[in-house]
């Protein structure tokens, strides 16, 4: 693991936390609040924030190390959305489709949770492999 790793590391977190605020913290969250059988009241779960700023770095790490521990000389871009697309479907369709069998959650806001984190797991895919992508490209 060397400086850029770290570096990686770092704004992925920061994009990623930002990215999950706009998804679950504006777009879905007058969603969520219809559902106080399913969520945390804000206040409760702001007592909470530390755990999610730990899955969040650990995320972010484990994001960064499973790329470059397959980054290959094909183009950046390509390989960043591709990159994505198999992190969203490993994760987050998988989980969102789990969570959407196990508890009384809106089919629409699953479908929702699956295309906005989705897309942001891509768009993450495709930071991480600019980030990483050899000087000369």
């Amino acid at each position: 693991m060397n400086k850029k790793f770290f570096i990686c590391w770092l704004i992925i977190f920061i994009a990623w936390m930002l990215g999950s605020f706009l998804i679950h913290g504006t777009l879905l969250s007058a969603e969520y609040s219809q559902l106080p059988e399913l969520f945390r009241p804000e206040a409760e779960a702001q007592q909470y924030f530390p755990l999610m700023l730990l899955a969040h770095i650990i995320m972010a790490g484990a994001f960064v190390w499973i790329y470059m521990r397959g980054v290959n000389n094909s183009a950046w871009l390509g390989q960043g959305i591709r990159y994505g697309l198999a992190i969203a479907l490993l994760g987050v369709v998988s989980t969102y489709t789990i969570y959407y069998v196990v508890q009384p959650m809106p089919g629409l806001l699953t479908i929702k949770q699956i295309v906005f984190d989705g897309l942001l797991v891509v768009l993450l895919g495709t930071l991480v492999a600019y980030l990483y992508k050899p000087a000369n490209a």
